[in-house]
């Protein structure tokens, strides 16, 4: 074998773009909501997701929506939305693969910047910083591959 030829089925895993794709920072009670001291109650909604742009570079996007509120009470201090998105170059790689790098390696890569990109939010709204706990994106990966063939079975049982 050529060593161009060796080259090209050599696998290839790239950052081409790394980039805030959606941003919003919602603060529905202010300014009376700054005069609460109170720590608000955390809560945070992940989604991950993956599109292929043209032959071998695909667009990932990790999506946050953090919802603080005030604990006992049904008072939002912010919600803040944001997606971190990256353009990646992966060739040359089994298919079986390409599933799990898309759900796991590419949001491992992605997480910090969105981590940084909320918390910087939080602060410029007037608030303290939100410093989101590490994610495990091969958990997670492994957790839904199984629901969804939990489901499949129960649909399949169904059926028969």
């Amino acid at each position: 074998m050529t060593e161009a030829a060796q080259t090209n089925t050599q696998p290839v895993f790239n950052i081409e773009k790394l980039y805030v794709k959606d941003l919003s920072l919602e603060i529905p009670n202010a300014p009376g909501i700054f005069l609460e001291r109170e720590n608000p109650q955390i809560d945070l909604q992940l989604q991950t997701q993956a599109a292929p742009l043209e032959e071998g570079l695909f667009d990932v996007t990790v999506t946050v929506t953090v919802t603080a509120k005030l604990q006992g009470k049904d008072k939002v201090l912010f919600l803040i939305e944001a997606k971190q998105a990256g353009i990646f170059q992966i060739r040359n790689l089994p298919a079986e693969d390409m599933e799990t790098v898309l759900a796991v390696a590419c949001p491992n890569i992605l997480y910090p910047y969105l981590r940084e990109v909320v918390s910087d939010v939080a602060v410029r709204g007037g608030f303290a910083p939100v410093l989101l706990n590490p994610i495990n994106f091969e958990g997670l990966f492994q957790q839904q591959k199984q629901q969804s063939q939990a489901e499949s079975q129960a649909t399949e049982a169904v059926k028969h």
